[in-house]
Formats: C-alpha cells, structure tokens, sequence
C-alpha cells in the first residue's frame, strides 16, 4: 500500500496544527459557531444529534496492521470504544470531544492518516473495488491511479469551493463492484488497441433526493490525460453549478438540465485548453505511485489445496463460512476472505476497539499486514493461503467476525440513521436488527441466495437504500417515523434505482413487510433463480399485492359495508 514521504508527512502534520489553532480560536471565543462550522467540516468533523463525529479517510479502503490498532486506540481512549465504517470506506467515531479532535489528528498523523476532505464541498474520498490488485477479473489494478486521484485531489486550491461534495469511484474489473455508476464521476479501466491502459468517463451518478445513473460522457480516454480531463469537468461544474440550492447543487443536476451532449460538449471545449499541460500524468509518475502497489511475497501453490477442500468436506458450518465469505483470487492458492461486520444484534458496519485489534492479528497472521474496507461495510483480507482458511475461519468465528453471511438478506448496508445522524428522518439501526432478529435462520438465508437490503434513514441515502435488492428509506409523516420500500434496485455493471411499492410502513411492520416480498419471490421463482431474476421477470405487481392486501381488503369490506341495502 502507499507509504507516506516526508513530503506527506508535512502536509497532514501542518493540517494538524492549523486545526489545533483553529479549535482553541472557537473555544476563547475568538471564533463565532458559524465561522468555526465550515473550519472543522474541513478536517471531517460533524456535529451529530448527540455528540460530534470525526470521520477518518481510509483512501480506495485500504488499512495496514498498525493503522487498524491506531484505530482501536483512537476508539478505547477518545470516544466508547468502537467505530463505524461506511459506505465509502471510511471509519467514524460518533463520541469524541470536539477539544480533543486535535489530539486524534495528531495521533494519527504518526500512523499515516488524517480527516482532509472527508467533508464540505470539496473532492471526497477516492473509492474503488474491495478486491482491487487480486481479482480475478481485474483488468488493471486501479489503485495506483487512485492514488494519483488522492494526491492530486488534496487541497486543490480549484476545487476547495465546488457548488456541491464531489465523489469519485475507479474500477479495473470487468463486473464493477465500485457502484462507479453512481458517482458523481465514475472511471473504468480498460485496455486500449494498443494494450495502454484508458478510462471510460462517467459522469452525473448519484443517490440521494434525485437518484441518477450517470452517463458515459467518453468512452476512452488515454490514462496519462486523466487529471487534466477531470479538471476540464470540475471547471464546468464549478462555473455552471447550482449553488443558491443545496438540494439541486450536485453535479447530476447540472448534466441533466445541459443534458449530456452538452455538458460533454462544454468539457472538450476546456480540456483544449489543458491537454498536454503540466498536470499531464508521466509514466514515471505512475511507475513511481505503482511501486508501493508491488506483489507480495505469494508462495508457489498448488490451485487447490487438500486440506482446505478436505475440510470443507468434514465440517458443514466451514463449508457455509466459505461459500459466503471467501472469494477468489488472480493468484494459485490463495482467497480473499471478508470479515463480517453484521453479527446479529450488531449495527451494521460497527466494529469495537476489541474487534480492530484483533482483525490487526489476523491481517498480520494471513494476509501480509493489510486489510481492506469495503462500501458493503465489512473487512477483507486480501491475500490469505487456502490451507490456513480454516485456522482463520476458527479466529474470526471468536471474534464475532465469520458471521456467513456474505451476499445474503441480512449483510445489509445501514447507515447510522436517527440514532445519530441530525439529517435523519427516521432511525435506521432498530430497523436493521429486527429484520436481523426475524431472519436468523441460516439455512433459510442460504436457500433464499443473493439478496441485497439496504436502509438509509434519510433522502440522502448514506445507505445506498436506492440500489438495494430490497430498499428501505426512513421518511417523517407527521413527526412519526415511517419506512419506505423500493424493490429491483441494484449495483454493477447493470446497476439501476429501485421501484417504489406504495404507502410506506410504521416500523413494527417493516419485517412483515419484508416477510411478504420474500414470500412472493419463493412462491413465484423458478429453480436456480435469484430475488433479481424472478422481479425482472414478474414484475413488481406480485410484490405490491401481497404487501398491500390487508389494506386492500380493509378497503373492501369498508366499501361493501357502505354499500346501500
């Protein structure tokens, strides 16, 4: 992974003292609560319903050994011993003083991370696939260049202002897995005729109030004309964005009221005026950010080992952990194994100080010190040996980390909701941990196969509930919190929004409601279908009825009730 220069080291310390000034300057008074709020946003610092909350960048997701147990530290000594991890890799700390945020910054600092940019509006955290460098249907290792991104993304004086936050997600692979479709600009990498590697360029996705599945606004743009073209797109954002109205401020707004043409048209035009310029990436630039990415020290395996099928073959319950949690890898006998951050009760994506230290052994024990943060909210370990699976298996089974459920019902996305969250309409945790606890049969989980659920508590859909097989938003209906439901909704290459189904639902009847969809996709699908073939192929009327008929019957009686003698 990329290793901080001296160079690095002086940027985030310099932060670092900036934000300790800036705090002691608000709390003498000297700096009002307006002057100091977009000052502490700079430096990923919110104040929540009950508590401030620091959010931490974890660049394209990837954490060493010793970051994971800086983490842990920063949990157990400043907030209640755990943190949070989120859809776009990054870890929160919901409860630590804003006096002490500096003293957090400081100490990380030492461990190579900081919160730059992980608010305002602003270039966001770059995010990329969870298995980027060992898939084996990468392409190209988008990590180099998403480092690049990083770097050339931090304290753009251009783009520190934009009208909106701008986020960006790279994929390498032939499936995306990068939900790069609903960014505000989403890359793919390909190889050209010549075998060079070049970006498809996508632009104006996003969830929230207006979900969009962005457009492709070129189809392939030689790599070393990457930072220059992302340039010519922000300046035409930055002059045309929308910035009297935060809801209709993202760049998705202004590609749709240009149209893409357009908007595309307008691009060209500027990056004539930087192509070839001085921010035109180098193959000795890229060789130089590359060489951190370097191959581990992987052994010479056989593609399959013995023991690891034998024991799959003994032990049922290893057998269901692999099937869900393990994933392959470009390398002879190795796995990618996901460390699950959704055991029942647990809110998803949280993980305690406990948790971090030891998912820090395992990353140090089976997969060279590294792990990875992925926007499903859980943990990989990239580059296990497929005979130590079971003796990490028994590890992280433990430690509350081998719940298998990968890919399944209950790996839901959620985010923190009215628990915390002041933008929420409604909490999303409980919600989550009902459907939990009505579902916690694993071989039912098994026989239902694929099925993302995903819940936001608000239209900004920090839960991705928009793309979720199953959809859940917390709306407010006079001051009470309700639920609704989208259906058919999903990521990758063919990603697209869910539909709506109707009313939406008071939250004691949100797992009835989920029991109903799930009944109607047992009863209507055909053998080796998924929840996704069979409401493409149904539609979503079955759903809608089920759901519905208790209304629909409670209409009816009051209608045949009122009906003349």
């Amino acid at each position: 992974m990329y290793r901080y220069d001296n160079h690095d080291f002086a940027l985030v310390r310099e932060r670092v003292t900036q934000f300790r000034d800036q705090v002691a300057r608000w709390q003498s008074g000297e700096l009002s609560d307006d002057e100091f709020r977009p000052l502490r946003l700079q430096n990923g610092l919110y104040v929540q319903r009950h508590a401030p909350m620091l959010r931490i960048a974890v660049p394209y997701g990837m954490l060493s050994s010793t970051q994971l147990r800086a983490l842990a530290h920063v949990a157990r000594t400043w907030d209640k011993g755990y943190g949070h991890f989120t859809t776009r890799h990054n870890i929160q700390f919901n409860w630590p003083r804003i006096e002490d945020c500096p003293d957090i910054l400081e100490y990380l600092a030492n461990v190579e991370m900081h919160a730059i940019q992980t608010s305002g509006n602003c270039i966001r955290n770059i995010t990329t696939d969870h298995f980027a460098g060992v898939a084996p249907d990468e392409i190209i290792d988008p990590r180099p260049l998403a480092e690049i991104l990083r770097q050339w993304s931090t304290f753009h004086p251009e783009f520190a202002f934009l009208p909106r936050k701008f986020k960006i997600a790279i994929s390498g692979t032939r499936e995306d897995r990068a939900l790069t479709w609903f960014h505000d600009v989403g890359l793919h990498l390909n190889l050209d005729h010549q075998g060079e590697p070049s970006f498809r360029v996508i632009v104006g996705g996003g969830l929230g109030r207006t979900p969009i599945r962005g457009e492709v606004v070129r189809e392939s743009l030689p790599w070393q004309h990457i930072l220059t073209y992302l340039e010519a797109i922000l300046r035409v954002y930055n002059l045309h964005g929308r910035r009297d109205n935060a809801y209709k401020a993202r760049i998705k707004i202004l590609v749709q009221a240009l149209g893409v043409d357009e908007f595309a048209r307008q691009v060209e035009a500027e990056w004539a005026h930087l192509k070839d310029g001085p921010a035109t990436l180098t193959r000795e630039e890229y060789d130089r950010v590359k060489a951190h990415f370097g191959t581990p020290a992987y052994r010479s395996l056989p593609p399959e080992d013995a023991g690891f099928a034998a024991r799959k073959a003994e032990d049922p319950a290893f057998a269901r952990w692999v099937a869900r949690c393990v994933h392959g890898h470009k390398v002879a006998g190795y796995a990618a194994v996901t460390l699950s951050l959704k055991a029942p009760g647990q809110a998803p994506g949280d993980i305690t100080a406990i948790q971090m230290e030891a998912a820090a052994r395992l990353a140090d024990e089976f997969s060279f010190g590294e792990a990875r943060s992925s926007h499903e909210q859980n943990l990989i370990l990239a580059d296990v040996e497929q005979g130590r699976l079971h003796a990490l298996w028994l590890a992280a089974r433990e430690l509350g980390l081998a719940t298998p459920s990968v890919g399944l019902l209950t790996d839901m996305i959620c985010c923190p909701g009215g628990d915390f969250c002041d933008l929420a309409n409604a909490k999303s945790i409980p919600i989550a941990n009902a459907i939990q606890e009505r579902f916690q049969d694993l071989d039912y989980l098994f026989d239902l196969g694929d099925l993302d659920l995903n819940i936001s508590g608000c239209m900004n859909a920090c839960g991705h509930h928009h793309v979720g097989h199953i959809g859940i938003l917390g709306v407010d209906k006079n001051d009470a919190e309700f639920y609704q439901i989208t259906l058919g909704g999903r990521q990758g290459s063919q990603a697209r929004t869910g539909k709506v189904i109707g009313p939406s639902f008071a939250a004691a009847a949100v797992p009835d409601a989920v029991e109903k969809i799930i009944g109607v996709y047992l009863a209507h699908r055909h053998p080796d279908e998924t929840f996704l073939d069979t409401f493409d192929r149904i539609g979503i009327e079955p759903f809608k009825n089920k759901v519905y008929e208790d209304r629909a019957h409670g209409r009816a009686k009051t209608a045949t009730t009122e009906q003349p003698a």
